[in-house]
């Protein structure tokens, strides 16, 4: 059984950090693109950040650019969202999600595995 679970969320002030993790198992992601992503209520899933199966490459929403950071330790199974500067209109419920394809992976579509989620509220 494939089970994505995403933890490290909470509540931080503005210009704060914050750390999200997905431990993955029942698969192995050196096989998998994986890809970070998030949604507030009433609104739909967005990317946020995506890598490469080796972590060599990652892509970025253009309103995180700069201040978070997508890894992946293939070893240990587990993919990270290092977030800093963190704005207000950064708040919703972050998703970690593992694609096989070759898709596009800044879309919902294209993922086969999510986790359940992680809250990140941001205050001002």
């Amino acid at each position: 059984q494939v089970q994505l679970v995403e933890s490290g969320g909470g509540l931080v002030q503005a210009g704060g950090s914050l750390r999200l993790s997905c431990a993955v198992s029942g698969l192995t992601i050196n096989n998998y693109r994986m890809g970070w992503f998030r949604q507030s209520p009433g609104k739909e899933r967005e990317f946020v950040g995506g890598i490469d199966w080796s972590g060599r490459y990652q892509y970025y929403a253009d309103f995180v650019k700069g201040r978070f950071t997508i890894s992946r330790d293939n070893a240990k199974n587990f993919v990270y969202l290092q977030m800093n500067s963190l704005k207000p209109e950064d708040t919703a419920a972050y998703y970690c999600g593992a694609t096989s394809g070759y898709g596009y992976i800044k879309s919902v579509a294209s993922y086969d595995y999510w986790g359940q989620g992680t809250q990140v509220t941001v205050s001002s």
